[in-house]
């Protein structure tokens, strides 16, 4: 068969990777449309909804997570906005740890692309064990509805262990179909939980009131006898905390920014799939939630373990639609959620691939399957480690959670890491197509600003009292990968590490070499 003719637009993909350093290794076959589907899959807003809802009620109660859901979604489009700009200058895999080395000094750029990197190495596998492991738990308590099975938590980590193996098969397998089922993935996400929403809200019996769902303030993070923090701290401590259902919902944006070497017109599509997919998530999501909170027939039940079946949207279809129609309805959820743990590992696994290319990783994964075109040592990496994370959930109650934290707050300061430097640095930013002109500068304040508040709330404890199972484990995680990059960095990393190597330039060097090489050796066999 005949190779088909690169078209000038592959042509310029190509070349504008090439004068980033790198030659075309992946398949550039994916979409506009594509890149902002895996976006918009990994956000998932059914899966952060539905995973985190108990946490959302307990923690704030309805006012806090629809009032939260709105200022959340404005500031995240903040970072979106910043991130689009520095993805259309310099779209490639590498995403946020490539984007420092380009806009930091020279003498800065390893250093600040290390740690960049190693936030976002760890925030990504973070944000699969969150994705999946809650589909493990919606597929365990699923189980529970009709038969009183109560699954223990060997069995969820059985289950979480079943999904990662399928998703790494397909990742591995199944590259060719993977926008296919993007496809499939944008169609459930969009009007598939649209009709789920709409259903909720049609068949209810009675709906919570615009005040009750708005203004009702529920602390829930005390345990008997010691009150909740709103008591001993305030409200506003628990509403701050409360927002961790939004923010940990609309996070994985940056899939667009790791998926454009793969990508038609990367400097174009790559931004459109970042703020799209927050655009969209924010919408979706808010009708979404809200549809969940005026639906509710029985507050007290619904934040109730004993009567809620361990996740309170279950607890709201069974009372709106019964047992047989719930689900139904649950189905597609986990069917969405499956998707969002598929897309998030492929995220995952490009990172991952562009790092050790790199050379941040052992060289041992930078291999792309020449049968697949798929890096599949990079998949199976990013699962094992996802399955690591997961180990603690079998002797703490918040494990679940302390992942999120860890998943959100390692990505979110990766995507301030390269936005701060273009803050300080800006000279050093030469920019794309998509352009914020003089709004660049005050935007990206806002967006570092906010990274930081999140930081330090999502690392404060959330349950009272604070003992071995209700302790927020996140700035132990966090501060684990902090002192291990700044020590592995002092030690032995400076000494090798320059950044992102230009892979074309020492290609060419070798080339060079060779040929000399042999021009020698000629020169030798014609002197004897």
């Amino acid at each position: 068969m005949t190779p088909r003719a690169a078209t000038d637009i592959e042509i310029q993909d190509e070349n504008r990777l090439a004068e980033l350093g790198y030659k075309q290794e992946l398949r550039r076959d994916w979409t506009v449309l594509h890149n902002f589907g895996v976006s918009f899959s990994i956000i998932s807003v059914i899966t952060g909804i539905t995973t985190l809802f108990s946490y959302g009620l307990n923690t704030g109660g309805p006012g806090v997570m629809a009032v939260g859901w709105i200022v959340v979604s404005v500031m995240t489009f903040f970072v979106g906005l910043s991130m689009a700009e520095i993805v259309s200058a310099i779209p490639t895999s590498g995403g946020p740890y490539f984007w420092a080395a380009m806009l930091a000094p020279k003498k800065h750029a390893p250093f600040l692309s290390w740690v960049t990197g190693w936030f976002n190495f760890v925030g990504q596998f973070a944000v699969t064990t969150g994705i999946s492991f809650g589909c493990a738990g919606l597929i365990a308590t699923a189980a529970s509805i009709k038969t009183g099975f109560t699954a223990t938590a060997g069995q969820t980590l059985g289950i979480y262990a079943a999904i990662l193996v399928s998703h790494g098969l397909v990742n591995t397998f199944g590259v060719h179909v993977l926008k296919y089922l993007n496809n499939t993935s944008i169609i459930l996400h969009s009007l598939g939980v649209g009709s789920l929403a709409v259903a909720v809200l049609a068949k209810a019996p009675t709906h919570q009131s615009a005040a009750e769902v708005f203004q009702h303030f529920y602390d829930g993070t005390g345990s008997s006898p010691s009150p909740g923090w709103s008591v001993r701290a305030s409200p506003a401590y628990v509403a701050i905390c409360g927002i961790l259902l939004s923010q940990y919902t609309i996070t994985g944006f940056d899939a667009s920014a790791h998926l454009s070497e793969e990508t038609h017109r990367a400097a174009w599509s790559a931004p459109i799939g970042v703020l799209m997919s927050i655009g969209v998530s924010a919408l979706f999501g808010f009708f979404l939630l809200l549809s969940l909170l005026f639906s509710i027939q029985d507050f007290s039940a619904t934040i109730d373990p004993s009567q809620n079946y361990g996740e309170p949207v279950f607890k709201i279809l069974v009372d709106v639609f019964g047992e047989d129609g719930a689900l139904v309805l649950i189905a597609l959820i986990i069917l969405c959620v499956w998707h969002c743990g598929l897309f998030s590992l492929t995220s995952n696994s490009r990172m991952m691939f562009a790092f050790s290319r790199d050379g941040a990783l052992p060289r041992f994964f930078d291999h792309v399957d020449a049968r697949f075109h798929c890096p599949t040592r990079t998949v199976w990496l990013a699962a094992f480690l996802a399955f690591c994370l997961s180990l603690p959930s079998l002797g703490s109650a918040v494990a679940f959670s302390a992942a999120t934290s860890i998943a959100t707050i390692g990505l979110y300061i990766s995507y301030a890491l390269p936005i701060l430097i273009a803050v300080i640095w800006p000279k050093s930013f030469v920019k794309g197509p998509f352009n914020l002109g003089k709004f660049s500068w005050p935007v990206g304040v806002i967006a570092c600003g906010w990274v930081l508040f999140i930081t330090v709330v999502f690392c404060l404890p959330t349950a009272n009292p604070v003992t071995s199972q209700t302790l927020n484990y996140t700035p132990v995680a966090v501060g684990i990968v902090a002192v291990a990059t700044l020590s592995s960095w002092v030690l032995w990393a400076h000494r090798w590490f320059q950044g992102p190597m230009r892979q074309i330039d020492l290609e060419e060097v070798t080339t060079e070499e060779q040929v000399l090489d042999t021009t020698e050796t000629e020169k030798e066999v014609k002197t004897t």
